[in-house]
């Protein structure tokens, strides 16, 4: 029964003139107004919030944007400090007051028993050039073999194809020659030579003002002719561990 009156009423309402269901609305608005309008104070609230959460999390998106932004600023910057320390510690050393210093990150290294060689991402926009020596805390590692617009190649005293003129102490100079695996080697050297001996890159005008050390001895064996000796050389650095190097760039006399 309750079912049918309820039909019914609705159907009067529906069929009643639109002047009389406005009446009936409003005067349903005024009776429940204290529950209507706390039902639109609820919705308007929860509207508000989610409004300021909207607008908090952009600011919040700015905010870690300018962190970001200023840690990559401080990065560049102590980056560029360590790069003046480094050449600046460098250009301290009387040996090289007439000597310039490209640093250059290492992009890729090859060192096994066919290749010993580094590529720098410095060229010839850098000022570099063929044969200038290459250091690596502070010893010799190699030359520049071949040069591009904004990286070169660096050939490691190492490689096979790597011929480097060395002092020897209490001896003449020599010709050392890389054997590849990290590894080099002087023939025919009269008397023996002690393990852990250092050995020079030997001065040379243009490229290398001062010997400087480029190697230790790790081993030294009789060589197939009598009274004679050949040494192997090893760097006295892990070059496979270098991230940067400096290249050696000789300016003319003032």
């Amino acid at each position: 029964m309750l079912f049918i009156w309820c039909m019914l009423t609705g159907f009067i309402i529906l069929l009643s003139p639109q002047s009389l269901t406005n009446k009936f609305q409003f005067a349903f608005t005024y009776v429940f107004r204290w529950p209507l309008s706390i039902g639109r104070n609820i919705s308007l609230s929860a509207g508000t919030r989610r409004q300021l959460r909207d607008k908090d999390m952009v600011t919040r998106e700015e905010y870690e944007r300018s962190l970001n932004h200023l840690a990559n600023i401080t990065q560049q910057r102590d980056d560029a400090q360590r790069t003046i320390q480094k050449l600046s510690k460098m250009r301290n050393t009387p040996a090289w007051e007439r000597t310039s210093f490209v640093l250059a990150d290492v992009i890729t290294d090859s060192v096994d028993n066919l290749r010993g060689e580094l590529i720098i991402n410095r060229g010839k926009e850098d000022g570099l050039e063929k044969n200038l020596f290459v250091l690596a805390y502070n010893s010799i590692i190699g030359t520049i073999s071949d040069v591009c617009t904004r990286t070169a190649r660096v050939r490691l005293f190492t490689d096979p194809a790597s011929v480097t003129a060395v002092n020897i102490p209490n001896k003449d100079w020599r010709l050392m020659k890389g054997c590849g695996n990290n590894q080099a080697k002087v023939e025919m050297i009269k008397d023996k030579v002690k393990i852990g001996t250092k050995i020079m890159a030997r001065k040379t005008p243009g490229f290398l003002d001062t010997p400087m050390i480029i190697g230790k001895v790790v081993r030294c064996e009789h060589n197939a002719q009598p009274l004679v000796w050949d040494i192997t050389v090893e760097p006295v650095c892990n070059i496979q561990k270098a991230e940067n190097v400096h290249v050696i760039v000789m300016n003319p006399p003032e």
